[in-house]
């Protein structure tokens, strides 16, 4: 469950899953998503536009991706995953209503993309992003990120809400990948 604002609240945890973790620090190209779910986050909050908040992240914050999380370690990003984090951002903005429309049908009947909490959002988008643009990451390992982002932020039911969403998209955009068992997590991240 979450606060209104889409904040982890009562019943999420703030704490890193230690699928996400490798010895109490982020992994790159992992903590290089977790930046950008939060700058998108951020984006959605503040409506401030992509490129102020990339350039917020990238003069300030990449360099703290870390900080606070189980094991405190800082992980600093290097120029390929702070390349990484600048694409996922910029291109989930510059594709935002075609993401959204990917996400929406992929929701329940009763719910729109303005219900889901932002946070979750956050994460959906840059998941269908990746799914979208990113043909060279394979979907098992896009899909397998995001749910373990989804278990950083929270305990409930909202890392298999990931899951099911992206899967979904992923069988529309990149069905030769996945098998009739849609996917499997048991991917490496990538």
């Amino acid at each position: 469950m979450t606060a209104e604002n889409g904040a982890p609240g009562k019943g999420a945890k703030s704490r890193q899953n230690k699928k996400f973790t490798s010895s109490g620090s982020l992994k790159g190209r992992s903590a290089a998503r977790l930046a950008a779910v939060q700058a998108l986050y951020q984006t959605i909050l503040s409506g401030v536009s992509s490129d102020q908040v990339i350039l917020e992240f990238t003069s300030h914050r990449l360099d703290q991706i870390g900080e606070g999380t189980e094991g405190g370690a800082v992980v600093k990003l290097t120029n390929k995953e702070r390349g990484l984090f600048k694409l996922i951002v910029s291109g989930v903005s510059r594709r935002q209503e075609e993401i959204d429309e990917m996400i929406a049908p992929n929701l329940r009947d009763d719910w729109s993309s303005e219900r889901v909490p932002p946070l979750l959002l956050s994460a959906l988008r840059a998941g269908a992003f990746e799914l979208l643009e990113c043909a060279d990451v394979p979907v098992k390992v896009v899909i397998n990120e995001y749910v373990n982002l989804a278990h950083a932020f929270y305990e409930g039911r909202e890392p298999a809400f990931v899951n099911a969403v992206l899967d979904r998209i992923a069988k529309v955009l990149r069905e030769g990948e996945l098998g009739s068992s849609g996917s499997d997590r048991q991917a490496e991240n990538g």
